[in-house]
């Protein structure tokens, strides 16, 4: 059954060949045996899991199913989940266990989805390698068969991980600038970042408020859209909200793509993207073609200054989101401290991990006096000019496609010393989020052995093309269902 993919899985619950505490129970025995190599989940929630499950089955047999009751998931550790500890990778929150629920957790616990625990990633979603989490690194199960650990990609990478190795047949994940489409590429399956304000933040714990966005990751497109089913919609408790009707994602899977104009920018086609990746990416742009696509060169002319941009507005903004945790309300409190300049210089000293220190003090040095104009507000206007980009291509394409990453998973500890090279890894997604556009990773292919991702970029709020345009790649090819050794 692990195998199955989520609609395959609800069929099965629907025909009575399984139960959902069979199910359920086969993704927790295979969590317990197997992720110890990969380290994919922070907190398994065995014995919740088992009793939502045995509740679906009621359900069902009660005649009340819809198409998430008794399927099971997992949640990224960074939305708020009532009664189960939520951590978000760091020594911070460690022992944190909210009182309320985020509204995609209670999104998905009304759908009766069974939540089989919560996943690993990146302290507080800052990084592009899943190194920096309290709880240790995630290994990506691509590439062990050769004895060496890979990285899965951050900042989502427990999801990632966890789906590629089949010990959970879908997650949600977030994506700031890249952390859904990057561990999806690095690990073979597919992911969703949707348009800024289609999934509610409420309960998200908090990295960049103007470019977090909650997302999706599965095997197919068709999971994809599954889940987003579950996730989209208006919610007043989020003032950054999309009031906007949402249609059923899966209604338009199977619409041909004869007459798609799909745009390559080529900003993204440069030396800093290995010819092998490329001819990969343009190979998949060639199987378009043969469903009916017509392909032109489009340009995004201030893409080079989106890295610069970035990492000027997100740790300003992490700045700002992360001096809550003080140690006086809730989170990790230093032991003694002689006063309350002391509590604070020590507990942020102690919670907090090397990469998040170094981006609360790059944001609040660009937010001080004399330099917010000449670095964040300078950032502003150039992701106005990236955003006015995309709006510009749009006029000419449907859909923009692109690599995702430069290279494929590299090695642990290969680039944890030189944080500039282990930012480069996001060169090709973070003009998406600075725009705030939806974007997909896709299966599509293979670079010694290792996959590759075909980055997807959509229109504001057109998720339900992105998905389609994913789902017929994905009937014409077969790279979504490979496994790692």
């Amino acid at each position: 059954m692990h195998n199955k993919s989520v609609a395959e899985l609800s069929r099965e619950l629907e025909s009575g060949k399984i139960s959902s505490v069979e199910l359920t129970r086969e993704f927790l025995d295979r969590i317990k045996a197997e992720d110890s190599q990969y380290n994919s989940f922070i907190t398994v929630t065995e014995e919740q899991a088992m009793a939502d499950a045995k509740a679906a089955d009621e359900k069902r047999a009660a005649g009340k199913a819809e198409v998430w009751t008794g399927v099971p998931f997992a949640h990224k550790d960074i939305f708020c989940t009532n009664g189960a500890t939520t951590t978000a990778g760091s020594k911070m929150l460690a022992n944190f266990v909210p009182p309320y629920d985020a509204t995609v957790t209670a999104n998905f616990r009304a759908a009766g989805a069974v939540c089989l625990g919560k996943t690993n990633m990146d302290e507080f979603a800052m990084g592009s390698s899943n190194e920096s989490s309290f709880f240790g690194p995630v290994t990506n199960p691509w590439g062990l068969s050769n004895g060496e650990k890979r990285v899965p990609g951050g900042s989502s990478g427990g999801s990632a991980a966890a789906i590629a190795a089949r010990l959970t047949p879908a997650a949600t994940a977030t994506d700031t600038g890249g952390s859904i489409r990057q561990p999806a590429a690095l690990c073979g399956i597919t992911g969703l970042k949707p348009t800024y304000g289609r999934v509610s933040r409420f309960g998200m714990i908090a990295f960049a408020s103007s470019l977090d966005q909650g997302g999706t990751m599965a095997r197919t497109a068709e999971d994809n859209a599954l889940m987003l089913n579950v996730m989209a919609g208006f919610d007043p408790k989020d003032s950054t909200s999309a009031d906007r009707a949402v249609p059923d994602y899966t209604a338009t899977l199977n619409e041909p793509l004869k007459g798609l104009r799909v745009g390559l920018p080529k900003e993204y086609f440069s030396d800093q993207l290995s010819p092998a990746m490329e001819q990969q990416v343009r190979n998949a742009v060639k199987e378009y073609e043969k469903l009916g696509a017509t392909v032109k060169e489009v340009s995004l002319p201030h893409a080079k200054l989106a890295i610069a941009a970035y990492y000027v507005i997100a740790p300003a903004e992490a700045s700002a989101n992360l001096s809550r945790f003080d140690g006086v309300r809730y989170g990790y409190r230093c032991d003694d401290p002689r006063d309350l300049s002391d509590l604070y210089t020590r507990t942020r000293a102690e919670g907090f991990g090397g990469e998040v220190k170094r981006r609360i003090l790059v944001g609040t040095y660009a937010l001080s006096a004399g330099y917010f104009d000449a670095y964040y507000l300078k950032a502003q206007k150039v992701r106005r000019l990236i955003q006015q980009d995309f709006i510009n291509a749009f006029k000419d394409v449907d859909v923009l496609m692109s690599p995702v990453s430069p290279s494929p998973a590299f090695v642990q500890g290969e680039k944890t010393n030189d944080p500039v090279t282990m930012y480069l890894e996001d060169i090709f997604t973070i003009a998406v989020n600075l725009a705030g556009v939806p974007a997909m990773s896709v299966p599509a292919g293979f670079v010694d052995g290792l996959p590759v991702g075909l980055q997807v970029i959509g229109n504001y709020f057109e998720e339900a093309r992105l998905l389609n345009v994913a789902h017929q790649f994905q009937q014409v090819t077969d790279w979504h269902q490979k496994l790692p050794q």
